[in-house]
């Protein structure tokens, strides 16, 4: 019998380390910070960026006029080698992503990786009197402008329907 009686507090010390274990455990979970949504993006100020940007490109450098304050600017670049590149990035009310991009690069690459593999539908737009050709994909949807030099995409994860507002709301100056 005395060998029963080990085995017994055996399985008894293993259960209560057990239960430790899982205590402690959730104890870790409590303290420890887990948020699942997305982080707040900064805001930040694109005017120096687009002022350099209009006197350096060689095209009509593109940027939204009006848009609701709701609207966050969240990234901002231009690069003039090896092509006039000018990008500014949004956060959407709905929290949805929207760029204008803009490039003097060979229109398909461009659009191609502007709009991250979206292909072109039949589908195009009038916005401000000039037809905009729309484009879909998985990531993201575009809506593509071709100039005379340049090439101007206006994409993101946002729905047609906000690209729109922000193709609207372009100004050159």
């Amino acid at each position: 019998m005395a060998g029963t009686k080990g085995k017994q507090h055996t399985v008894r010390d293993m259960v209560l380390s057990l239960a430790l274990i899982g205590l402690m455990a959730g104890v870790i979970y409590l303290f420890i910070p887990h948020d699942d949504h997305a982080p707040d993006l900064k805001r930040v100020d694109y005017r120096v960026e687009l002022l350099t940007a209009r006197r350096s490109a060689a095209y009509p450098v593109a940027a939204p006029e009006g848009l609701a304050g709701s609207w966050k600017a969240t990234s901002v670049r231009f690069q003039g080698e090896p092509y006039d590149a000018w990008h500014l990035g949004f956060q959407d009310p709905e929290g949805q992503y929207v760029a204008i991009e803009q490039s003097t690069q060979r229109a398909a690459a461009f659009i191609d990786d502007a709009s991250q593999g979206a292909h072109e539908t039949k589908a195009t737009q009038n916005i401000g009197g000039q037809t905009w050709q729309r484009y879909t994909g998985g990531r993201y949807d575009a809506l593509v402008l071709r100039g005379k030099g340049s090439t101007t995409v206006v994409t993101g994860t946002a729905p047609f329907a906000q690209l729109t507002k922000m193709a609207e709301a372009l100004r050159t100056g």
